[in-house]
């Protein structure tokens, strides 16, 4: 195990007058000026190992050190922390005209990669798709099933969906094709696109369509998905149906409308392969927002190996 670095009495002296004037002056909470604490020590341990004092270091030190913990894995969101106790270290200093220059001001941390979306696996969205509840209201369960086989049979956005009118019309943001089997979407930026509707969900929502009409909802309400008083359905009420419906159905994940989406994108990547339609079926004005569904097409790729290829992992013995 490393030894602690012996730090300069000029170095300790320094750090300890800035936690009193945070602690003091600034009145942060306890539990900020620990972390601020901890923060400084690993400021002034780096400087003591490069042989250099606190009130000389320079922002290639610094970019040198964020190097070193990010390589030892410490995230680009945590290293940006650190970093934001350091740079108000040096402005103090330089208040106190103790230093000429803030080495940190002008140093970021690496990028925090993307978090991938989350989708469901093939099975479990097949699952969530095909569910049909023991529904005491008909009316209801026609609804909900329709919702979920269209999010995922076509890939569509909450808004788009909730947009969604019976028939095309003047005033309509988007509206449904039975006859030819598509749905016409309004969908970011104000863009029109057409995608395909399969033909489980196309079953599903003329069975809904069916029930709908039995509510004696007023003849001018176009919404495709409508409440029992004929109102379009709002985001809110779609995620919290869908919600309850994926935890119905057994998913160890409660599911939202988007991660419907991502399944879609993701599965049909990995069936097909051709970014290029992915795009276009998302509606997403550019590509690379459409890559980061190859990131999970290869993640799905690397389970599959781990588990059937022999050589993969090594055995235990």
């Amino acid at each position: 195990m490393a030894q602690p670095v012996a730090l300069a009495a000029d170095d300790l002296a320094l750090v300890e007058r800035y936690l009193e004037h945070v602690r003091v002056e600034k009145r942060l909470a306890q539990r900020t000026v620990e972390l601020y604490a901890l923060d400084l020590r690993k400021l002034a341990d780096f400087a003591a190992e490069t042989k250099v004092p606190l009130r000389q270091v320079h922002s290639a030190h610094v970019r040198r050190w964020i190097a070193q913990m990010h390589s030892g894995g410490r995230s680009g969101r945590g290293i940006a922390l650190v970093l934001s106790g350091w740079r108000g270290f040096y402005a103090w200093l330089g208040r106190e005209s103790l230093v000429g220059s803030n080495p940190v001001q002008d140093v970021r941390a690496p990028k925090a990669a993307k978090p991938l979306p989350k989708a469901l696996s093939v099975d479990d969205a097949v699952q969530l798709a095909g569910f049909r509840a023991e529904e005491s209201d008909p009316w209801l369960e026609a609804r909900d099933a329709a919702m979920v086989e269209l999010l995922y049979s076509s890939g569509l956005r909450v808004s788009e969906l909730t947009g969604l009118d019976v028939a095309a019309s003047g005033t309509a943001r988007g509206w449904i094709d039975l006859r030819a089997g598509e749905a016409h979407v309004l969908g970011k930026g104000g863009k029109r696109r057409s995608v395909p509707v399969g033909s489980a969900a196309m079953a599903a929502l003329q069975h809904w369509l069916q029930l709908r009409a039995s509510t004696g909802a007023p003849a001018a309400q176009a919404a495709l998905f409508t409440g029992r008083q004929g109102t379009r359905l709002t985001p809110q009420s779609i995620w919290l149906r869908i919600k309850r419906r994926s935890l119905q159905a057994g998913l160890a994940t409660p599911v939202h409308p988007h991660m419907l989406r991502h399944s879609f994108a993701s599965h049909v990547l990995q069936s097909s392969s051709d970014l290029r339609a992915v795009q276009e079926l998302l509606g997403h004005a550019n590509i690379s927002t459409t890559q980061v569904y190859t990131r999970l097409d290869f993640q799905h790729l690397a389970r599959a190996y781990d588990a059937a290829h022999p050589r993969a992992r090594s055995k235990k013995t």
